[in-house]
């Protein structure tokens, strides 16, 4: 990692910063300490594509909130769709799930219990 950091500074001093590959060594420069993370620990994916993926739901439903009758009415679906979302991320059904949570949730009589019910706390 060393040889890329000199590599990197030498060639930042030799290229002229408004030319496309200047830009792409200062963008690099910029971004060295996220690549090295990634290099260095296999874990982390190399794309979003699993995020990107769960929020498409909320990018095609956006429009549809527009129409809504009233911001209550906005925020209540979009509070449903991260609920199932989150369900769905959690290895849940999300049908089965917010059956279970509606019928439970008129029984809770503390926040110990509304957490129980979120999706990371049910045993799959």
């Amino acid at each position: 990692m060393a040889k890329l950091k000199e590599w990197l500074d030498k060639s930042l001093q030799t290229v002229a910063p408004k030319t496309k590959l200047g830009v792409a060594l200062v963008y690099l420069n910029n971004q060295r300490n996220r690549l090295i993370a990634y290099l260095e620990d296999g874990r982390y994916p190399i794309d979003n594509n699993a995020a990107e993926r769960a929020i498409r739901p909320f990018t095609i439903g956006r429009k549809n909130w527009m129409f809504s009758k009233s911001q209550a009415g906005a925020k209540a679906s979009a509070n449903l769709y991260s609920l199932i979302e989150t369900a769905k991320a959690n290895g849940l059904n999300p049908y089965e799930y917010l059956q279970n949570i509606f019928k439970e949730l008129p029984n809770v009589n503390d926040v110990e219990q509304v957490e129980a019910l979120l999706p990371w706390n049910i045993k799959v």
